[in-house]
C-alpha cells in the first residue's frame, strides 16, 4: 500500500460559483418594469400587485412604480394560517 497519494489527485477545486441571492430593492425605492426585486430559492417572499414570479422563484416588477414590503396572513387549503412576506409595486 502506498504511503502517499498518486500525483494529480487533488480533492480541491470543486467549489460552486456564487448565486448572488437576496433582496435587490429596498422598500420605497423606485423600480422599472422588468427589474429584479428578489432572487430566491423557494418562496421566502411572495409576489403581490404588479409583481410576477419567474421559473426560478425570482420576483420581478411588471410595472414602473415604488416597491412595498408587507406581511399578510395566508390561509392554506386545510384552514391553517401563517404570516407571509409579500412584495408589491405601486
Amino acid at each position: 500500500m502506498a504511503t502517499s497519494k498518486a500525483t494529480g489527485s487533488s480533492r480541491l477545486g470543486r467549489d460552486s460559483q456564487p448565486k448572488y441571492l437576496g433582496v435587490k430593492i429596498a422598500a420605497g425605492q423606485a423600480v422599472k418594469a422588468g427589474q429584479i426585486l428578489i432572487r430566491q430559492r423557494g418562496t421566502h417572499f411572495f409576489p403581490g400587485k404588479n409583481v410576477a414570479q419567474g421559473g426560478d422563484n425570482t420576483l420581478f416588477a411588471l410595472k414602473e412604480g415604488v416597491a412595498q414590503f408587507q406581511t399578510k396572513k395566508r390561509t392554506s387549503f386545510n384552514n391553517s394560517q401563517k404570516l407571509v412576506k409579500v412584495v408589491s409595486v405601486k
